[in-house]
């Protein structure tokens, strides 16, 4: 045994249960392979050969052997082909049949296994390590392969709309929306020699992300931490339009209730152009600054006006966070105002400073109303978002990862399927 082996390799007296555990493990998987095996084989046997696109009786058949990798291990089975007189090939009637490629040697089940595991992990030779710890025993090659493949169909993939409950309660939507960045690799990627002034060999790009859920499927846990109980998730690949990034978040808002909702919650940071798309796509949504974002453009003008990290500039500053916080939100502004006058004169840069940090907040006064949005239970942070782009980029911001815009695009995808649980529709 395994266990036995590693304990005396180790100098340590065995484990019995854990022996006893994997041993009957071991043999369960075995058994589980040999009935599958066997179903499989009663499955090919009743397969006509026939053509699967015309139905026209195949010539030339004959039974040739197939090894298919399954998620209990390699199963050995005989599949009848014969030749196509519409297609003018060869076919195989149970392939066809079974949703495999011509030479797919993995089956769906296995495929969306090792799917899964490339994006819960921080690469697929990692990925294939925890395969095989696990009794799956493929390489990193072959999972980068079919997250190409997977990858590539999620393009093609339309997902069906959710069939309206009857008698729906209320619900309100909650939309945030954010970018991080991500390296890709350059056009000058692996070239020798420096790459002209005006290029690298690593281009940052920016992913747009966006966190839809609907306000009462919110929970607490029994530490308190709040939680989702259901989410819908969009990542969008590098250079993707801001118009096709908003076609991609209204198509799942409105798969999560868009249209029903009794009100729009959209909280997002100071990006002009995700104002844009909330006011253009989602015109009667009520929309929020991030209330973290404001807190920083005040402590930002604090400094400025007070010196970085000083007592007198959290003396300041600590008093408008509070007003903001709890529905003073015309007092803030009025006293920013103020400063646009000074009573001493400001050198010309320092002007230049306070008035935009100013202009940021007065602009956004009707976004600030932070109070109000606690009194009707709505989100005053982007924190969903925030957290959904830290989960993304532990997967494609480690340290030394180059991505390919494909390679990146394709396992964005995958991600993507597996958040909004709806792989079901891919491998299915």
């Amino acid at each position: 045994m395994i266990c036995e082996i590693e304990s005396n390799r180790l100098g340590a007296a065995p484990n019995w249960l854990r022996a006893i555990e994997q041993q009957r493990a071991a043999e369960g998987r075995e058994w589980a392979r040999q009935k599958l095996e066997a179903d499989i084989q009663q499955q090919a046997n009743a397969v006509p050969a026939v053509c699967p696109k015309r139905g026209a009786p195949l010539r030339k058949t004959r039974w040739r052997p197939m090894q298919l990798q399954t998620s209990v291990g390699k199963v050995n089975v005989q599949v009848q082909c014969g030749k196509s007189a519409a297609l003018h090939r060869w076919v195989c009637p149970a392939r066809e049949q079974w949703g495999l490629a011509a030479y797919q040697t993995v089956s769906p089940e296995l495929q969306e296994l090792a799917c899964f595991t490339a994006t819960k992990t921080r690469s697929y030779e990692d990925a294939a390590v925890t395969m095989k710890r696990y009794g799956h025993e493929v390489s990193d090659d072959l999972i980068h392969r079919h997250v190409q493949q997977s990858g590539q169909a999620c393009a093609a993939l339309v997902l069906p709309m959710p069939p309206v409950p009857t008698n729906e309660p209320e619900f309100s939507l909650v939309i945030m929306m954010d970018a991080w960045l991500v390296r890709e690799r350059g056009q000058h990627w692996g070239k020798k020699g420096a790459p002209p002034p005006d290029h690298q060999r690593v281009d940052w790009r920016e992913v747009k992300s966006a966190v839809i859920y609907r306000m009462e499927q919110r929970a607490e846990t029994a530490s308190g931490r709040g939680m989702l109980v259901e989410k819908s998730i969009v990542a969008c690949p590098p250079l993707t339009a801001p118009v096709d990034f908003g076609a991609s978040v209204e198509a799942e808002a409105r798969r999560r209730g868009l249209g029903r909702a009794k009100k729009v919650y959209i909280v997002i940071d100071g990006a002009v152009w995700l104002w844009d798309l909330a006011k253009d796509r989602f015109k009667d949504a009520i929309l929020t600054l991030d209330f973290h974002h404001a807190a920083q453009h005040l402590w930002a003008l604090a400094h400025e006006l007070h010196g970085q990290g000083t007592e007198t500039a959290r003396a300041w500053v600590e008093p408008l966070l509070h007003q903001l916080r709890h529905g003073k939100e015309q007092r803030v502004v009025q006293s920013l105002e103020q400063l646009l006058t000074p009573s001493e004169p400001r050198s010309a840069p320092s002007q230049k400073a306070v008035a935009r940090e100013v202009e940021y907040i007065v602009n956004h006064e009707d976004h600030i109303h932070y109070q109000a949005r606690e009194n009707e239970g709505a989100p005053m942070g982007s924190g969903a978002v925030e957290s959904l782009c830290r989960q993304l980029q532990n997967r494609f911001k480690s340290c030394g990862q180059f991505w390919s815009r494909q390679g990146l695009t394709h396992l964005l995808a995958i991600n993507v399927l597996f958040k909004n649980q709806s792989a079901r529709f891919l491998w299915n």
